[in-house]
This record gives structure tokens, C-alpha cells and sequence, in this order.
């Protein structure tokens, strides 16, 4: 297959078209499908920070002969956890510890609501300078989980966008990944997003995941990742 050149310009390695995560350039989108991967590098240059948002809703319930609109909260935790070659989980961020310990990955805090409405505006946002993260960490999952344990195919939408830079001020929105209410995600509490694998040197390869997963909580994912993804 063949790229326009302003897209082999940014990225050396993409696979796998057709799908849920976007790819977005000044000049063209390419559609990334679930286990696609793409180097975090752009121009040559590897990417110091990055910031992934995430952004979900409110589950809508129809009160009154279904004339008005009854909001039910949802709380997704977005989580963050690091292991080593060996499979050893090094440390976890989420919302009762908002920053790992030598400050390379920072998280906004919990919401527990969700958006009553599609308004583009991250519910939580981790923050990842990855020139910090310790030699020893290998590779890093992001992954949601529902605190009330609401199933996955009544919330609305759950998306995830990776940036460069600051999350106030982003030089490039260079990943959006978004998953709609699906019945490929019934009975399902918890959902692997992203993963980020560190490749030669301090080059860092990013994994569109959206896979749901049989696990309750954040420490039942962590087993899973263990066991499973690792």
C-alpha cells in the first residue's frame, strides 16, 4: 500500500487500516483498526509528552411516555498501570493516586457523573512525560473501568484522545480513538484502551486496543493484564 508522502513524513510504522482509532493530519486521516500500532515519533523526532483524554456519557433514560430526558450517572475510573519485561506491576495511577512517583505520568482526578451531552471536553486527563517514565517499565496500559459496575453497551459513547503536548495547550491531536455504545461491549464492566510498549532506545510504540475484558475493578484488570496481555 502506498501513503502520501506528507503521511510517511510523520510515521514510520502504521498498520492494520479500517476501524476505530483515527489518525488526524493537516492533511489527510487514516483509520486505524483494534491491535494497530504506530510509533511515537513525528518528523524523525521522538515525542517527549503526550496526553491522553477521555471522554464519556451519561446514560439516557426516557421518564414521562418518553417526553423527557432522565440522567444516570456514570463513573469510569481511567486508570494507569506499569510493569516491567517480567510482568511485575511497578505502580499504578488512578484516582486515589493521581501522580506516579517520579511525577512522569500525572492524572486529573475522578468523575463520577459523565456528560449529559457530546461536548468534545475530557472528563479525565492523564498526562505522560515519557522522557521520566523509569528504564525499568517495559510497557503501560490505559484502561477504563466502571466503578458502579454499569455495563459498557448503555453508556453512550467512551472515547480517547492521544496529543502532543500539554493538554491545554496541545500542539497536535495526533490519535482519537472512539468506541460507541456496542453490543460487542454487553456485559461487560471494564475495557483495555491503549497500551504504550517502549521500543528501541526511548522510542515508544502506541496499541489501539478497545478490548473488553472480564474483570471488575482495577485490581482484577491488573491480574488480567498479567496473565493475558503481557
Amino acid at each position: 500500500m502506498v501513503f502520501p508522502c506528507c503521511l510517511a513524513r510523520f510515521y514510520d510504522r502504521v498498520t492494520r487500516f479500517s476501524g476505530y482509532v483515527s489518525l488526524i493530519y493537516k492533511c489527510s486521516m487514516i483509520n486505524l483498526s483494534k491491535n494497530s500500532k504506530i510509533s511515537l515519533e513525528k518528523n524523525g523526532i521522538e515525542l517527549k509528552e503526550i496526553t491522553i483524554g477521555l471522554d464519556w456519557g451519561s446514560i439516557k433514560h426516557k421518564t414521562f411516555f418518553g417526553l423527557m430526558n432522565n440522567d444516570e450517572a456514570v463513573d469510569l475510573d481511567g486508570s494507569v498501570s506499569l510493569f516491567n519485561k517480567d510482568k511485575k506491576e511497578i505502580e499504578t495511577i488512578y484516582y486515589n493516586n493521581l501522580k506516579s512517583k517520579n511525577g512522569a505520568i500525572k492524572h486529573s482526578g475522578d468523575d463520577r457523573i459523565g456528560d449529559s451531552g457530546a461536548d468534545n471536553k475530557d472528563n479525565e486527563v492523564i498526562s505522560i512525560n515519557l522522557e521520566k517514565i523509569a528504564t525499568e517499565v517495559d510497557t503501560v496500559f490505559f484502561y477504563l473501568n466502571s466503578y458502579k459496575q454499569q455495563d459498557f453497551a448503555k453508556i453512550p459513547y467512551s472515547k480517547i484522545r492521544i496529543m502532543e503536548g500539554k493538554h491545554h495547550n496541545p500542539k497536535n491531536v495526533f490519535a482519537n480513538f472512539n468506541l460507541s455504545a456496542d453490543t460487542t461491549f454487553s456485559g461487560y464492566v471494564s475495557m483495555l484502551m491503549a497500551k504504550l510498549k517502549r521500543a528501541q532506545g526511548s522510542r515508544w510504540e502506541f496499541t489501539a486496543l478497545g478490548q473488553p475484558i472480564a474483570a471488575k475493578d482495577i485490581a482484577g484488570t491488573i491480574r488480567l493484564i498479567q496473565s493475558e496481555y503481557l
